[in-house]
């Protein structure tokens, strides 16, 4: 059976793919930079479906395959997040939820020094930022935006941590705003941070929900 070929680079977005497809052309993109995402990869020009799902788009130039899965595959620039498991001298182990532990550099932190190593125990929760993702290594991370600066990143104290499939993440980041939280956000006060990994954590919320369920009993 014959691959299915695209003719052009908006061919297959938001389309379902199979393994195999070819959904993008390089020859027919010599003017343009794109950046693969997971579940894709390059031979040659062609670059083709590794998994099955639907393939994605966003601007500038990101193409990645979307799929529900529990087990989370690394990508570079993903924001997910990690559990440690272990502090070594120049790294902190990281559980990513992934094949392979995720290590962060001690210096992976605004402004990091050898002076100023930043202390974790194990089952800290951290908000990180895949930097490196290769075949047969352990992906590297970081605290971090892509400027240096910490951002959003680090670590997330208190509220609750759970698990779910890295489909249902995506969905949660979502533009516009996922329903669910648009609707939450009406009558709650909580922070949420998401990670594209399966890995939701959520401030304040449990209180927030008293609130509201003590009001609705008074009416």
């Amino acid at each position: 059976m014959e691959n299915k070929q695209s003719s052009s680079p908006a061919s297959f977005v938001d389309s379902t793919v199979v393994p195999g497809d070819v959904v993008l052309d390089l020859s027919s993109m010599t003017s343009q930079t794109i950046k693969l995402g997971g579940g894709l990869r390059q031979d040659c020009d062609a670059i083709s479906a590794m998994k099955a799902g639907t393939l994605r788009f966003s601007k500038p130039n990101k193409y990645w395959i979307e799929s529900s899965q529990k087990r989370y595959v690394p990508c570079v620039e993903d924001t997910i997040l990690g559990i440690v498991v272990d502090s070594k001298a120049d790294n902190f182990l990281i559980d990513i939820k992934g094949p392979a532990m995720g290590f962060l550099p001690v210096l992976a932190f605004e402004g990091g020094t050898r002076r100023n190593i930043p202390k974790f125990e194990v089952g800290t929760l951290l908000y990180l930022r895949v930097v490196k993702a290769n075949s047969g290594m352990n992906p590297e991370l970081s605290c971090t935006d892509a400027s240096g600066k910490a951002a959003e990143f680090g670590p997330l104290k208190d509220g609750y941590m759970f698990e779910t499939s890295t489909g249902l993440s995506r969905k949660l980041l979502s533009s516009p705003t996922c329903p669910v939280l648009e609707a939450l956000g009406k009558k709650l006060s909580f922070e949420i941070a998401v990670g594209l990994n399966g890995r939701v954590w959520l401030y304040d919320l449990m209180d927030s929900l008293v609130v509201v369920l003590l009001r609705e009993t008074k009416k």
